[in-house]
């Protein structure tokens, strides 16, 4: 059986039909369009089983390596599209999009190892399909760390439109990641008329369905915040072109919205020049960049400064940094003389996730890119943190990627059972509950948001274990791609 699926037929006859090459971008690009943001994201395991039977059915490993790397390569050009016009805008040339281009491939470089290993290590198809479905699962992992840290358009965050979404207080965003891969790998079993590890899917499936669904927001002290949406032109702000006294003045008058009792909140960089805190309403948390600190979040009470300033864990690379400067110098110098960017000096990162604490109320504050990692907000609750303020600014680029930016930042929510107030330039403004339903938002415009929330204590096992849950999942997933080649050997 395994043989005649390995080398089917309707395989031979594609192959012959359509260039391959084309029919691995074609099932890349489907698979990312069932990702976030659409609302049928759930629906990401049926083709991405595609791209496992087709990955796994090819013989020597660089065939599995070279499908995994066109499938995924048209995956990342898909969710990740919005990038091109940020280029255009940030180049100012019309084929600046083109600059993307290395990202989508090194992305799909990763996949390509990825194939290349897991059919290194095992032979027989439906074994090298659970091998990769582990495989995927460190390699998620993986891309959560090091300077090249990208998390995004993670498997996990397809589930959000369902129950299972709420199984992230055990295991987290990676948890689900292992959910929806094993049921990609399941449906490939049902071909190969292996009934076992898809009717223990179809369990997990109802058993987390019903852990969602019996899910209710707890109860705690009631929180009050205004929340403020400026709509600044990130561009302008960083020539100089926007000054910034008049940013000032207009989240200065935006905030007089404010009523009793409220704490403000201001985006990221909300503040350029470090001394205005001590003109910013308080008591409140704001976002503040110096040159000296880095991109920081401070609060303030009216007196003095919070003794606690977080510095952004997370920038962004190639944006905010430029990972291995020191042997790639020459490299980025010639880069930056091509578009007349002035050498860029990238300011400090932080090193300790710890909540901010203003009139006795501990605040897990993160800032834009921080908010896609899920142990940022985990180390905020192991610190004590009530509720989660994640500060932004997501002015750089439009479309999906905004969306995105939202919809992945929910999870935090479920991860910790922490609600999460949302404060941006331009973006999604929102409040979100511990169940990581967004309870009110502003997505366009000027505007402020008055937050009620509840101040929240208690871990979660996640925030208690981290990743290992999932860990442990991706490893079961690989032992059981060893016993399937082994079953294979014997029957040959």
């Amino acid at each position: 059986m395994a043989e005649s699926l390995r080398y089917s037929g309707p395989v031979r006859q594609l192959r012959s039909s359509v260039p391959f090459v084309l029919l691995c971008l074609l099932l890349g690009a489907v698979l990312g369009l069932c990702g976030l943001p659409l609302p049928w994201s759930f629906l990401t395991p049926l083709p991405l089983a595609g791209v496992l039977w087709l990955a796994a059915s090819a013989a020597p490993p660089r065939q599995v390596a070279g499908r995994l790397f066109w499938i995924m390569t048209a995956y990342f050009a898909v969710q990740l599209w919005w990038l091109t016009q940020f280029m255009v805008q940030l180049s100012g040339m019309p084929w600046g999009g083109v600059l993307v281009l290395p990202l989508f491939l090194i992305e799909g470089g990763f996949w390509a190892l990825l194939g290349w290993l897991a059919a290194r290590a095992v032979r027989d198809p439906l074994a090298r399909v659970w091998a990769l479905a582990g495989g995927w699962v460190l390699l998620e992992w993986l891309r959560t760390l090091g300077p090249l840290a990208f998390p995004w358009s993670g498997m996990g965050a397809t589930l959000l439109p369902t129950p299972l979404s709420q199984t992230a207080d055990v295991w987290g965003a990676l948890g689900l990641s292992v959910l929806v891969v094993v049921t990609a790998a399941s449906v490939v079993s049902l071909a190969y008329r292996r009934w076992r590890m898809p009717v223990l899917t179809l369990l997990l499936w109802v058993g987390g369905s019903v852990y969602g669904l019996t899910r209710s927001a707890a109860a705690g002290t009631e929180g009050r915040a205004l929340l403020v949406r400026t709509d600044f032109d990130s561009f302008g702000r960083a020539s100089g072109s926007l000054g910034f006294e008049q940013q000032f003045q207009r989240l200065l008058q935006l905030s007089q919205a404010r009523q009793p009792g409220e704490l403000t909140i201001w985006s990221e960089t909300a503040i350029i020049n470090a001394p205005d805190l001590l003109r910013a309403p308080a008591p409140g948390i704001y976002g503040v960049y110096s040159s000296a600190g880095g991109n920081t979040a401070q609060s303030w009470d009216g007196t003095s400064p919070g003794s606690v300033v977080y510095t952004k864990l997370k920038p962004v690379p190639f944006g905010e940094f430029f990972p291995f400067s020191g042997p790639l110098n020459a490299l980025y110098t010639w880069i930056f003389h091509l578009f007349g960017i002035p050498n860029f000096d990238p300011p400090p990162s932080g090193n300790a996730a710890e909540p901010l604490r203003l009139n006795g109320v501990l605040y897990g504050t993160y800032i834009c890119y921080d908010s896609i990692f899920s142990w940022v907000a985990r180390q905020m609750v192991l610190g004590g943190a009530q509720v989660l303020v994640n500060v932004s600014n997501d002015g750089w680029y439009q479309g999906w990627g905004v969306t995105q930016h939202f919809q992945m930042g929910r999870l935090r929510a479920i991860e910790t059972r922490r609600w999460v107030l949302r404060s941006v330039n331009k973006g999604v403004l929102g409040v979100i509950d511990d169940l990581g339903r967004p309870v009110s938002t502003l997505d366009s415009g000027e505007g402020v948001l008055h937050a009620r929330y509840q101040l929240l204590g208690g871990q979660t096992l996640y925030v208690k274990l981290g990743d290992l849950p999932a860990l442990l999942g991706a490893l079961a997933l690989l032992l059981l791609a060893w016993r399937t080649q082994r079953r294979a050997s014997r029957w040959r």
